[in-house]
Formats: structure tokens, sequence, C-alpha cells
């Protein structure tokens, strides 16, 4: 399987989003950790043995943005080579070269194609940006 073995954490607020993500990572072997509230990131990742890959929301319903816990994730020794995802609904025009200037290892806008999205995730996880 594209992902087999593979530990996605996935932070992400809306309940519909995240059943759409785990539904297409899980198909394809992926071990899938999800967050709902950016302010207990950091805290579940730190908790975390390890992880392949992070896939933030840009834009979520808490008071810390995506691009926060970016900045916050890269600070730590543990997860400074991680490849970080940014996932959002966001106007692809203002939130991938941003996501880009601030080190983002890929930006995938939403709604997700399901089956490209494993694609993806499969590519950076193997070194390629998306």
């Amino acid at each position: 399987m594209l992902l087999s073995g593979k530990q996605v954490f996935v932070v992400e607020d809306n309940p519909q989003t995240r059943v759409v993500f785990q539904m297409a990572l899980i198909r394809h072997g992926a071990l899938v950790t999800f967050e709902r509230r950016g302010s207990d990131t950091m805290f579940r990742l730190s908790q975390a043995y390890h992880i392949d890959v992070i896939v933030l929301d840009l834009m979520l319903a808490q008071e810390v943005s995506g691009f926060d816990l970016f900045k916050e994730i890269r600070a730590v020794p543990k997860f400074d080579k991680v490849p970080i995802i940014a996932v959002s609904a966001m106007d692809f025009a203002v939130g991938a070269p941003k996501a880009r200037a601030l080190g983002f290892d890929g930006f995938i806008s939403k709604p997700i194609d399901n089956y490209l999205f494993p694609q993806q995730i499969a590519s950076i996880i193997g070194g390629e940006k998306v």
C-alpha cells in the first residue's frame, strides 16, 4: 500500500474534513493521529514516538493558526526535519506563496481530491514538494 505504516499527524478542526482525510489515508495504509485544536497540538506531538508527516489546516477555529503552529513545531529539534504540509481552503494565490516562504513542504487546496491526496502525502514523505 502507498502509505503502509506511515505515521500521519493531522491538525484539522472540521469533523467532516477529518473523516475525509482519515478515509483517504487509512485506505492506503497510513496510521493517522488527529488533533482538532491547535492549542493542544504541541502537547500531542510531544507524546508521539515517531511522525512521518504533519498535515496542518491553516485556518483553525481556535486562537492559533496553522502558520503559528508551523513555527512552534519547527522550533522543536525532534520535528525540525519532519515534512509539514499546509492544507487549506484559503485562496491558493495567497496561501501557497505564504506557506512556501515560511518553509512548508507543500500546500494542498481544499477540498482535497480523495484519490490524489494520499499520493501527494507519499510524495512529500519521499522528499518532493507538492
